[in-house]
């Protein structure tokens, strides 16, 4: 029961929300940057799909700004869970100057992950698209009425692979923060109430 209803020092709770929100912020700018990227590869992914399904949060800015608003809307609540779930471990717990050079160091083991996964995604999308047979694509390219199917392709295999490496970059930070409290002595009992 306690994976359901999870009991936190209240005392923890404000360096939680603090962890949680850098989190937030970071991943947010992060996927508006990753977006301005995917952008410049295919608009077509933003003005025939992105976009549409963030047409909630259309201001009528220009292409670019709402392709950066949607890498922020689509990105910087994965930061907040991610972070969330690294204070739970323990992270919100660890000495002020230990808490401090271990949030950098998860944040950034997720930032990195995702980047290489990004990029190694870039590649293979790219080699995909180069390929003749985009056969499986072409129910995409007929329902979206798509001109470049080869970089819409480039697109969708870069940002399927950036998910995935937050994914794995969120484990690998897990595993070094959880090490990094037992290394300091804080039980499992001392991150309850």
């Amino acid at each position: 029961m306690e994976l359901l209803y999870p009991r936190i020092k209240l005392a923890r709770l404000p360096a939680m929300i603090r962890v949680s929100l850098l989190g937030a912020l970071l991943a947010g700018i992060y996927g508006a940057a990753h977006d301005q990227v995917s952008y410049s590869i295919s608009a077509e992914y933003f003005t025939k799909l992105k976009f549409q399904q963030f047409g909630y949060a259309n201001f009528g800015f220009p292409p670019r700004v709402f392709a950066a608003e949607v890498g922020f809307l689509a990105s910087w609540w994965v930061g907040m869970i991610v972070a969330w779930l690294l204070a739970r471990l323990g992270l919100t717990e660890l000495p002020p100057q230990k808490r401090r050079t271990t949030t950098v160091v998860a944040f950034t083991i997720v930032f990195v992950c995702a980047l290489v996964a990004g990029a190694s995604g870039l590649l293979l999308g790219r080699a995909q698209s180069r390929s003749d047979d985009l056969s499986g694509w072409e129910p995409w390219e007929r329902l979206l009425q798509l001109t470049d199917l080869r970089s819409f392709v480039t697109v969708a295999y870069l940002h399927n692979a950036s998910y995935l490496g937050g994914l794995v970059g969120f484990m690998a930070a897990a595993i070094y923060v959880y090490r990094r409290v037992k290394a300091c002595g804080i039980s499992n009992d001392r991150l309850r109430r």
